[in-house]
């Protein structure tokens, strides 16, 4: 299918070392959104003369900034909802983003606080099942994949040998594949293959540009065609709409790389240890309520390198079912026992605690060295929110160490964004280990360990990214000091912090806080890097503010939204992690491939076996700061559209029609 919006090339003198220049001609479609652009951005400089310069005050959109590759894209008609407000804005209202990279919302009403509410059980995790018939289609789905895959195996390896060479044992040498791992990608990934791995280019902010491509061989190989669409992304992990080409952060990453390059080549325990790598640490610490932290250059690493030097043979570990890859394969390098409970089940985790600190170790029932329970603060696939109030009551009971892995919870929970705890108001020192990553909130990469300075400066030692793996770039440093800071908010000279923390100018050491509601405390500007000069509305924290409550809303909004179409949700309500079950295979790709050729076009992941079991494949959605209510409100019009058409509605409840569900988004929000 041709592409709705096609990439004009870029003429061959320009570098992409240097920065593009404002078009001459301006589209002439939205003359009357231009004209009001003007104006807003007239006004706003005439009221406040000291804005940065490389950050506009008010960016219309990709046509008229040219701050990326993305301004290339000849716009139609058609996706003009993409790249301009359908509202244009008046001359009061001030945007300080690029519409296509973080949508422009300046309506009040669609804000929402996430924290927790006492007066009210916990959420949990609420299973549907679908009919019978659908469970049988989807068994059936299976046996027939299997069964002509098989066969076309079969007849394949003896009449196109050819084709089979990688299975075949030749000259005495095995195949590298295995038999199952080799079948599942040639003869069930392979049908999808078009839906999966989807090439990108600019910024993954509300929109992403996707690359166009096509197969003529059954997605065997793909054929990219030059052209690009522009499509509205609820796909990345940008929670908090951090990723942007333009703007405060983006000044300091680019600074940072004028100042301290591309890489400090070299590992954190050798000569790759930098002053901004020191004070990064002091700034994590001091985010998530811990006395000390260290910063890891892969989240997936973070979890597996660190949990064997946590504990190891003799001591057990006690995890969710549920826990990501990387906990999985550090708890297996450990050496420890490994026991497993229900998800979030915590009279599954009670009972499993006390049979195994009365039985002790197996054999010689000699007592636990250690007894570490590992749980995640928000579950990547199935969006449900650790019951951390009773965790912590077990604790009290049972005196193990908790580990809380927040890769996607920091930053997208909580009043202030500071994760479960901020979220549960619960005080981090209840907790022994918070990890967590840069990459989903923070828009930037790597992870975190934070707790005692004892266990920390450890664990700097014993990890093996210390010794091992390669710094965190400068670069990637700055995107996370600047969007830390910005959430916490920078206190100068004269501006008490209102904090307990007293930072350590050589090592990232902090006093602890007794209460989770002292996380309020802004961070010191001598804190940050001298030449970190963050614009206003970042500094005071007033944007980040905005992002955490907008997010909150665009997450509970897209759950309830699409609980009332019908559809089977799994996940808490404010998670930004929102599944939608789609159960049977041959419904997945047909999903992908409907929602693109939406008008507008959305792109949508979806998840199956490994990451899911076979019978609960999903569609995962990611809304995030950066989209607007008329954004959920298109993917929620596509998902009513396209469930009815695969029958994808079998969940219980009271629906309403699409209309409703949109008009009355704010009650969806705030129940009464």
């Amino acid at each position: 299918m041709p592409s709705p919006v096609a990439l004009d090339p870029p003429p061959s003198s320009l570098s992409i070392f240097k920065e593009k220049e404002l078009p001459s001609q301006l589209p002439s479609m939205p003359i009357s959104y231009l004209s009001a652009v003007q104006r807003a951005d007239t006004r706003a400089r005439s009221h406040d003369s000291s804005s940065v310069a490389s950050t506009p005050t008010l960016s219309s959109s990709p046509s008229i900034t040219a701050s990326s590759e993305d301004s290339a894209l000849s716009e139609d008609d058609e996706n003009n909802c993409l790249v301009y407000p359908l509202t244009p804005p008046t001359s009061e209202q001030v945007f300080s983003t690029t519409h296509t990279e973080f949508g422009h919302c300046a309506n009040e009403a669609y804000r929402c606080i996430s924290k927790h509410d006492y007066t009210k059980p916990f959420e949990d995790q609420a299973i549907e099942e679908p009919p019978y018939y659908i469970f049988l289609a989807t068994h059936i789905s299976f046996f027939i994949l299997h069964l002509l895959g098989y066969m076309r195996d079969f007849f394949g390896k003896r009449f196109a040998k050819s084709y089979f060479a990688h299975l075949i044992p030749q000259n005495g040498y095995a195949p590298l594949n295995t038999k199952f791992d080799s079948f599942y990608t040639r003869r069930l990934r392979g049908r999808m293959t078009d839906c999966l791995c989807q090439p990108v280019t600019g910024v993954p902010g509300r929109t992403i540009v996707i690359l166009d491509r096509h197969s003529t061989d059954n997605n065997y190989t793909q054929i990219y065609t030059g052209g690009k669409t522009r499509a509205l992304n609820i796909s990345s992990y940008n929670y908090l709409g951090f990723s942007q080409g333009r703007g405060g952060c983006s000044d300091a990453v680019k600074e940072s790389i004028r100042r301290c390059g591309v890489s400090t080549c070299g590992t954190r325990l050798e000569s790759g240890s930098s002053e901004f790598h020191v004070s990064a640490e002091a700034l994590v610490a001091r985010f998530v309520g811990m006395e000390d932290a260290l910063i890891s250059s892969m989240g997936f690493a973070t979890n597996s390198t660190f949990i064997p030097a946590l504990v190891g043979k003799g001591s057990l570990i006690i995890s969710d079912e549920l826990n990501h890859a990387s906990i999985r394969i550090g708890a297996r390098q450990s050496g420890a026992d490994v026991r497993v409970f229900k998800h979030n089940d915590m009279s599954s985790l009670e009972s499993l605690l006390r049979e195994v600190i009365s039985q002790g170790q197996p054999k010689t029932h000699r007592a636990w060295k250690k007894v570490l329970v590992i749980v995640e603060g928000l579950y990547s696939m199935e969006g449900t929110v650790v019951n951390l109030p009773k965790i912590v009551e077990l604790k009290q009971i049972y005196k193990f160490y908790l580990y809380i892995d927040e890769a996607h919870s920091i930053g997208a929970l909580g009043p202030h964004g500071r994760g479960v705890a901020d979220y549960f108001n619960i005080p981090p020192s209840s907790i022994d280990v918070l990890m967590g990553t840069f990459t989903k909130s923070f828009g930037a990469a790597g992870g975190y360990i934070a707790g005692p300075k004892t266990l920390i400066d450890c664990l700097r030692l014993r990890g093996h990214s210390g010794p091992y793996a390669e710094a965190i770039a400068p670069p990637v440093l700055a995107q996370i000091v600047a969007s830390m800071a910005s959430v916490m908010g920078v206190a100068f000279a004269s501006q008490p912090t209102t904090s307990k923390f007293s930072l350590s100018p050589v090592g990232s050491i902090v006093t602890p806080r007794d209460s989770a509601i002292e996380l309020l405390g802004m961070v010191p500007a001598s804190s940050l890097p001298t030449w970190m000069n963050l614009p206003p509305a970042l500094a005071d924290g007033s944007e980040a503010r905005m992002r955490i409550r907008r997010l909150a809303f665009n997450s509970r909004y897209l759950h309830a939204g699409l609980k009332k179409l019908g559809f089977i949700i799994y996940g808490h309500s404010f998670s930004p992690i929102v599944p939608l079950l789609i159960f049977n295979p041959g419904k997945l790709p047909v999903f992908v491939r409907m929602m693109r050729a939406y008008s507008p076009p959305i792109v949508v992941v979806v998840v199956t076996y490994p990451a899911t079991t076979f019978e609960t494949a999903r569609a995962r959605f990611c809304p995030s700061a950066s989209h607007t209510k008329e954004d959920i409100d298109t993917v929620l019009r596509a998902c009513d559209e396209v469930g009815g058409i695969l029958d994808l509605k079998h969940g219980s409840g009271e629906r309403w029609g699409i209309d409703m569900v949109c008009e009355r988004a704010v009650e969806l929000v705030h129940p009464v």
